[in-house]
């Protein structure tokens, strides 16, 4: 009896410390292809998701957990951003090379701001009301840069030069800066949101093609995932200095932290998130790895909800929303 407890008690103290649980499973029947980023609504409760490979961006409600409207009409969505304030979604399409916001119920394309072939990842600085969107291939038809657009009046009014296309964009409110990962030289550019100026550029070794990134306000770290070698850093988020690193999965797209938890999040094209703890001295410790799907590279961590989103392409009748939930840290 005391040999099957003990079974017992290790079976459940392992299941108790998984990062997370499934929660649900939200089907796109009506959508196939590859999925890009996601944004959410929380006080309507709805979940918009960029579906690239439909040509789309769906918008799902989380309530019912059914789509309750396709805006069509796209080329390539990439960059999502809802903005409460003004009840706007906001569009970064790489095909079509532009901005789009839309508004009202049902949505409707409101305006547009032509910008360059690959418009991609953006960050919302509520304080001062101005998108950052990156853009541009690096060719010399379409030059890399990181348009700043002043949400009020939905016009650019700066567009700051970067050495190849920007990838992942986040943002340090207290501090007036933006971090934007330039992939193609290893480097993060730091933006003065006042000033809509490029401050400094950290350049970072032994790694490569650096696409997302997630800021820790708490520790003041920046954590940067790169797919060359598969490595997740912990950069001093006011020098760019390395304090850690550990390995990751290849083909990371998105990363998100965990401030509650003190836990970093990894999706990665393999079909896993990988996760890591952050303890006290600022080392980086790996967690149980979640097995999602083939290609499920993108999702959304949303902290209020203590939830992960995970789109997972397919053909149509089998694209679907994983939703996950947090389990609580060790010991607690």
């Amino acid at each position: 009896m005391k040999i099957l407890y003990s079974l017992f008690l290790a079976c459940a103290l392992s299941q108790a410390q998984k990062p997370f649980v499934i929660d649900r499973t939200i089907p796109l029947n009506s959508v196939s292809g590859k999925f890009d980023h996601l944004a959410i609504d929380t006080v309507r409760e709805r979940l918009f998701v960029a579906a690239t490979g439909n040509h789309s961006v769906e918008v799902v409600n989380l309530k019912t957990n059914k789509i309750e409207q396709s805006i069509s009409g796209l080329g390539k969505p990439h960059g999502l951003v809802w903005v409460d304030a003004s009840s706007s979604l906001y569009v970064a399409d790489g095909a079509l090379a532009e901005l789009r916001v839309y508004k009202g119920n049902p949505l409707a394309l409101a305006a547009t701001i032509k910008l360059s072939d690959d418009a991609d990842d953006m960050v919302y600085d509520q304080a001062h009301h101005l998108l950052f969107v990156g853009h541009g291939t690096g060719e010399e038809a379409a030059p890399a840069k990181i348009a700043v657009v002043d949400t009020e009046h939905f016009t650019l009014v700066a567009n700051l030069a970067v050495s190849s296309h920007p990838e992942a964009l986040e943002i340090d409110a207290n501090s007036n800066r933006v971090f934007a990962n330039i992939a193609g030289s290893s480097e993060v550019a730091i933006i003065d949101t006042a000033t809509r100026t490029i401050t400094a550029l950290w350049k970072m070794n032994k790694v490569a093609d650096n696409v997302p990134l997630a800021f820790d306000e708490k520790h003041q770290l920046l954590y940067v995932a790169c797919r060359e070698p598969g490595t997740v850093l912990a950069l001093d988020a006011s020098s760019g200095k390395e304090i850690a690193r550990q390995s990751a999965a290849g083909g990371v797209d998105d990363l998100f932290y965990d401030a509650t938890l003190s836990r970093i999040y990894l999706i990665s094209g393999e079909g896993e998130v990988d996760s890591y703890r952050l303890d006290e001295s600022k080392s980086l410790h790996e967690l149980d790895v979640l097995h999602t799907a083939a290609s499920a590279k993108t999702g959304l961590f949303v902290p209020s909800q203590h939830r992960l989103y995970i789109a997972v392409p397919g053909a149509a009748g089998h694209a679907e929303i994983r939703v996950f939930a947090t389990t609580p840290a060790e010991g607690k």
